[in-house]
């Protein structure tokens, strides 16, 4: 099984909230390791195009490509997941500078 880190970017099939269905997109691995029994799962923030409407707390990636996205994009750090690591595909990985505001964003959701 391949082990993600976080800053990966990966590809998954990530849920709607809006409705029940899932989608093949980009997201960003979260979790420092796998978690769950025998390290199943991950923690992921969706990953959307830059052209959508702004939401509070998106972070823009600052090189896509390196990142293997096709075009500008935003970390939407208000859209987390947690799904089975078997299931994703590293496309690509963030710098450790946008990692620790992914992570800071995120833990002021969770009041820290």
């Amino acid at each position: 099984m391949t082990r993600f880190e976080a800053g990966d970017v990966v590809r998954v099939m990530y849920p709607h909230v809006e409705r029940n269905v899932a989608r093949s997109r980009p997201a960003l691995v979260l979790t420092q390791e796998p978690v769950g029994p025998d390290g199943l799962l991950i923690w992921v923030g969706m990953i959307t195009n830059a052209r959508r409407k702004a939401w509070p707390g998106d972070i823009p990636i600052e090189d896509h490509e390196a990142a293997g996205l096709p075009v500008p994009s935003v970390i939407r750090t208000a859209k987390i997941a947690t799904l089975e690591a078997a299931s994703a595909t590293r496309i690509g990985r963030l710098p450790e500078a946008q990692i620790r505001a992914v992570r800071k964003q995120v833990a002021s959701y969770l009041g820290r």
